[in-house]
């Protein structure tokens, strides 16, 4: 799911393509795609751009007359910057095209679930009820951070993805927040010491920063096009039993419904490998406790 740099980066693009610009119309391959009927979506046509804003992981688009447009693009919803009049991409992967007179936006979603989703609002209050609410990290003070950390009890994990307490913050980003922090992914938020909350907080702001000036750099003047939670370059998201960066110690993971958490043991857990629900549940007592017992199984392939 692209998450706070992905979709900074997106808006930054956007900006320099749409602002300004009229909102010729837009072409709809999915019907599901459009969750507003009230404004109908031909309101937006010839509607000038006059900015962009992110809502959590959500893009809004600021039309004239208080019009705004709320994209979610969701796991696997993609965006790319067409030439004027460009065809929406055949079979289902294709939900719609925006079209200006400089180019077209298109709307891609990979996969069978389509959870991408498209509102069409008016005014500051409709748009505001689309805003998740959690805190923008780039704009918080760390008595702040503390007081949302704290606000209830809650694994490290949890609280980092809860787009009510933090804005922007998915699975991949929080598992590299998490490493460079030092702290387990299941310590318990109001458990945390002053100074692991300031650890915690100095290492997700610099972590999104960094990633925001890495995804600038690797697109460049071009609309961003690689778009996704596994990058290289990432020290333990999507990292299973490759080696730490900082220790060497194999990156391990604890695997729930669609998602994982990566973490390193020796740097995080104290050496102690987290339960994966599936896997210990039945390997039972030959599911390994610590990384020393993993190391004389063979290391981190496990």
């Amino acid at each position: 799911m692209p998450e706070l740099p992905d979709v900074t980066v997106y808006i930054e693009a956007l900006e320099r393509r749409i602002v300004g610009q009229p909102l010729e119309r837009i072409r709809l391959a999915s019907p599901f795609l459009l969750r507003t009927v009230d404004p109908p979506l031909a309101e937006t046509e010839g509607r000038q751009v006059r900015s962009l804003r992110r809502l959590g992981k959500r893009i809004a688009f600021g039309l004239d007359d208080d019009l705004w447009l709320v994209l979610h693009l969701m796991i696997a919803g993609r965006l790319h910057w067409k030439e004027s009049g460009a065809n929406i991409p055949g079979g289902k992967r294709g939900l719609a095209a925006f079209d200006f007179p400089n180019g077209t936006l298109i709307l891609t979603e990979a996969g069978s679930k389509k959870r991408a989703s498209l509102h069409l609002v008016r005014g500051e209050a409709a748009l505001g009820a689309h805003d998740p609410g959690g805190l923008e990290l780039f704009e918080t003070d760390l008595p702040a951070f503390r007081e949302a950390l704290r606000h209830e009890n809650h694994t490290l994990k949890r609280v980092l993805t809860d787009p009510r307490v933090f804005s922007g913050i998915g699975n991949a980003y929080s598992d590299e927040i998490l490493l460079h922090a030092r702290l387990s992914p299941v310590a318990m938020s109001q458990k945390l010491t002053e100074d692991e909350i300031a650890r915690l907080y100095a290492a997700t702001r610099a972590t999104l920063a960094d990633w925001c000036e890495r995804l600038r750099s690797e697109a460049g003047d071009d609309f961003p096009t690689k778009v996704t939670a596994f990058r290289d370059g990432m020290a333990a998201h999507g990292r299973f039993g490759k080696p730490c960066p900082a220790c060497g110690t194999p990156i391990q993971r604890i695997r729930y419904a669609s998602n994982e958490t990566n973490y390193c043991p020796r740097c995080q857990t104290g050496g102690k490998l987290l339960a994966d629900r599936s896997l210990s549940r039945l390997l039972k007592k030959d599911w390994p406790r610590t990384v020393e017992e993993l190391e004389k199984l063979g290391g981190g392939d496990r």
